[in-house]
């Protein structure tokens, strides 16, 4: 809640909240930010339908956009197989498995009565007891893969991209995304949402260990995953200074105990982190900006994240007072 007060005087946009498989469920923080706060919007990223029905999606996420008066926004994906075989839970299909959520939740949150009969989820006249607070809640898709990109430019209102993803790859997901809306007849979304670690500090050694230590303990779990998805592993793959081998190596030696510090060079934190200095950290982050990211979902990583992002709101400031200056 502090840091939600932080982020909204320095003027940030928003807050996101992810939903990990067996960490603190998103919703006490959501809703307790939703009331610490009076303007940045509140963002859930994501929900996932094989452990929580798309009706149960839509009853919480009206509730929670109720609660905020309207700032609500809600990412829907199914990425998590191997948790939800730890759930005992099916995750076959997973694409017709979010179509089906998002046919049931958008429904529902405009107040009508839902009869779907899905591949994966269905609805048998489910209607929200509630008047919803707005009828067109926005509703992101958390996508990774060439179908998935394809079927959020169809049907989704923003995408969501994860952590450990170059810039590389942003680009190329926004233009299939882009491609699949326009092929739809749709205007293509306009919010893309990067989850990114950021170190913000004044000395830029100090910001790059920090950055180093966040990509490190992710890079065992998403390569992992790049064994069994071949989304998962294209996308890592497209960062343009990094070869599966360097991956190997770097895995390897995490996994036997060696530090963050001595495994991850800077190739990793440019390609998965935006850590330096303030000014640093604005340029790495125009670069995303450049690939077609309309919004950064920065973790602050290290201790005091309250004066890492004022840090970086003070900077921002002063450059767009630079710029409007030049104008």
């Amino acid at each position: 809640m502090e840091l939600a007060k932080a982020a909204e005087t320095n003027g940030f946009h928003g807050l996101w909240f992810a939903e990990n498989p067996f960490d603190r469920g998103a919703l006490p923080a959501a809703a307790s930010c939703a009331l610490a706060t009076n303007r940045v919007a509140i963002g859930i990223g994501v929900f996932n339908p094989y452990n929580r029905h798309p009706t149960l999606m839509a009853m919480e996420i009206g509730a929670l956009d109720e609660l905020a008066q309207g700032r609500a926004r809600l990412g829907i994906g199914s990425g998590i197989a191997a948790a939800t075989g730890r759930m005992g839970l099916s995750a076959d299909r997973p694409l017709a498995a979010v179509r089906d959520a998002f046919t049931i939740v958008r429904a529902m949150l405009r107040g009508e009565e839902v009869a779907h009969v899905g591949r994966l989820f269905s609805a048998d006249r489910a209607k929200l007891a509630f008047r919803p607070f707005r009828q067109e809640i926005p509703l992101l898709m958390a996508a990774r893969g060439e179908q998935a990109l394809a079927l959020c430019g169809k049907i989704a209102d923003g995408l969501l991209i994860s952590n450990m993803c170059p810039p590389e790859f942003t680009r190329r997901a926004v233009e299939a995304v882009v491609d699949s809306a326009r092929a739809a007849n749709r205007l293509p979304p306009i919010e893309i949402v990067q989850y990114l670690p950021c170190a913000v500090r004044r000395d830029r050694s100090e910001a790059y260990e920090l950055a180093k230590t966040a990509i490190g303990e992710m890079l065992p779990g998403y390569w992992a995953l790049a064994q069994r998805s071949a989304a998962a592993r294209a996308a890592l793959l497209r960062a343009a200074d990094l070869s599966e081998a360097d991956f190997e190596r770097a895995v390897g030696r995490l996994r036997v105990g060696e530090g963050p510090a001595e495994v991850v060079d800077e190739r990793f934190v440019a390609a998965f982190a935006i850590a330096g200095t303030p000014a640093d950290c604005l340029a790495q982050a125009r670069r995303y900006r450049a690939a077609g990211a309309s919004e950064l979902a920065l973790t602050f990583v290290g201790t005091h994240p309250e004066a890492a992002l004022e840090a970086l709101a003070q900077a921002l400031g002063t450059a767009d007072a630079k710029q409007f200056a030049q104008k």
